[in-house]
């Protein structure tokens, strides 16, 4: 089964754009480099939580909007290869560019996949 990355960020809102076009053009060089999907999800029913919710563990402001994504690999073997292809790869570098999110509050984790149904 795949190996799958994911990832919690926030955004501030009017950064939607930049944030797709960014998750757009890096998705190649993912695949480039072993990954076999890449899904960023704009947060649209994030519910504030009385105990923990999304916007929590990432602090979003009141600006700010959770973005949900995944990365699949075929295996951790694979991923831990790609990704380091991928940090290395020149193309990833901003060139003084701003990022569009403040990415010390990203969440993220690797994780084994045990259950992948589909209808």
């Amino acid at each position: 089964m795949d190996y799958v990355d994911g990832f919690i960020v926030p955004v501030p809102a009017g950064n939607k754009e930049a944030y797709r076009e960014l998750a757009a053009k890096l998705a190649p060089l993912f695949f480039e480099h072993g990954a076999t999907r890449l899904v960023e999800c704009w947060g649209d029913d994030v519910p504030d939580g009385k105990v923990t919710d999304f916007r929590m563990a990432v602090r979003a402001e009141p600006d700010e909007t959770v973005v949900f994504s995944w990365i699949s690999w075929p295996s951790k073997e694979a991923r831990d290869e790609g990704m380091k292809k991928v940090i290395a790869d020149p193309r990833t570098k901003m060139d003084g560019q701003e990022m569009p999110f403040d990415g010390k509050r990203m969440v993220f984790g690797g994780f084994m996949t045990i259950v992948d149904e589909r209808a």
